[in-house]
């Protein structure tokens, strides 16, 4: 089977990009797999590229390159295809539109999969007809506005598929109402660590990922405030990248100094090699009011650790199984996470038992595991054979001019406003 991923940009480093090249490495044991990044913006990926898969681009942002591309004009002109309602839409152009609908059209794979929303549209809309089309959504639909609410009701449906990761995101697709698209959950998966488990020696609670608002990082830091003044011989340490104003770590720096917490509370860059890190801890953390999956809390089993975690949507409570292998606490309680780290703390048999328990049960996100549910997905819409879509040709025909004429109102309203502007 040939397997095409279309990617927003496969030269830097996100959780898209991790659970993609993943799930591509181990397909890529048995089938011809290819990733194509919509951007490149550096030379080589900044996460290595994944052992037997090809990996191409079609616009090329590296000043560096011969081929740069950043000077073309239609790169200056706002995207059509790609929508206005994704938040990448500002880094497409008329350019992206023009190279990734004449990739999609010629695509020589059995199966083409889009790893975000403005993609799965450039799929839906572009991609050949004898092509098994499959989006995915690593967002939960619950974080996305009104206006991409709206696009997905209209092109989603052109999709043969869309995989979600968690039950509970599948649900709220499925409410929706997509005529015909089938909706899967299929968890992002977690190569096994080339680390050994963590021993539970080290006083240590470890968080990871981005530094931005909505891991309530702030939170975390207040309720490790509780714990230190209990258990002063105990660290918390915080990996992670922010944006690049750095006004979140800057917070973050200040909180801790208004705390006392130095001696306490590090934070430290985005590591390449995390499991390390997490080997050397004995708790892991996670305060996020809202996640769409969870993936450090993942690795964080996988290395043995036991998994304290707010209950917020949608990831945490479909990996963690309270009591068992972590601690769910409610979503903005910086005493209950408090409470919950200190019981952990104080009680080795616990921690120690919990650990093994995360261990054993992440091993349900392995790659390969992971692998064989989308292979199973794509080999299922395989035997529909073309044409056999979930519309049908002629259901799929009417959609197609349906959105066609909306598309067309949404023009002439866009002209019209320019015009007015003028």
């Amino acid at each position: 089977m040939r397997i095409s991923f279309l990617l927003h940009n496969a030269y830097t480093i996100g959780g898209t990009i991790r659970s993609t090249f993943n799930l591509a490495t181990a397909l890529a044991a048995h089938h011809e797999v290819e990733i194509v990044s919509a951007l490149r913006y550096r030379a080589t990926p900044a996460m290595g590229a994944p052992p037997g898969v090809r990996l191409t681009h079609l616009v090329d942002l590296w000043r560096d390159s011969p081929h740069y591309d950043g000077d073309d004009p239609r790169h200056a002109e706002p995207a059509r295809v790609f929508p206005r309602a994704d938040g990448r839409h500002r880094q497409y152009s008329r350019l992206t539109d023009e190279r990734i609908g004449r990739y999609l059209s010629g695509v020589e794979a059995d199966v083409v999969v889009g790893t975000r929303p403005g993609l799965n549209v450039h799929i839906a809309r572009q991609a050949r007809p004898d092509v098994i089309r499959v989006g995915q959504e690593h967002l939960a639909l619950s974080g996305h506005g009104l206006r991409m609410r709206h696009e997905i009701r209209h092109r989603y449906p052109l999709l043969d598929a869309l995989t979600t990761v968690t039950e509970a995101d599948a649900r709220a697709y499925l409410r929706l109402g997509l005529p015909g698209l089938r909706v899967r959950a299929i968890a992002n998966s977690v190569p096994a660590t080339a680390a050994s488990p963590a021993e539970h020696t080290g006083k240590v609670v470890v968080a990871a990922g981005r530094l931005v608002p909505v891991k309530r990082y702030d939170l975390l830091i207040r309720a490790f405030a509780t714990v230190a003044a209990a258990h002063p011989d105990w660290r918390l340490r915080i990996f992670g990248r922010g944006d690049t104003t750095g006004d979140e770590k800057r917070a973050l720096t200040a909180l801790v100094d208004e705390l006392g917490l130095n001696a306490h509370v590090t934070l430290h860059d985005h590591v390449a090699a995390l499991e390390d890190e997490l080997a050397k801890a004995s708790i892991a953390v996670s305060a996020s009011d809202r996640e769409s999956f969870g993936m450090t809390i993942v690795e964080a089993m996988r290395c043995g650790l036991p998994v304290v975690a707010t209950d917020c949507p949608h990831g945490p409570r479909e990996i963690i199984t309270d009591g068992v292998d972590g601690r769910l606490v409610p979503t903005g309680d910086a005493a209950a996470l408090a409470t919950a780290l200190c019981d952990l703390i104080r009680d080795d048999t616990l921690r120690r038992r919990m650990g093994r328990a995360a261990h054993r049960n992440a091993s349900r996100f392995t790659p390969d595991h992971i692998a064989a549910q989308h292979l199973a997905l794509y080999e299922d819409l395989l035997t529909r054979g073309p044409g056999k879509r979930s519309l049908g040709p002629l259901g799929e025909a009417a959609h197609r001019a349906r959105t066609t004429a909306i598309d067309t109102a949404h023009a002439l309203r866009s002209s019209a406003r320019r015009a007015l502007k003028g």
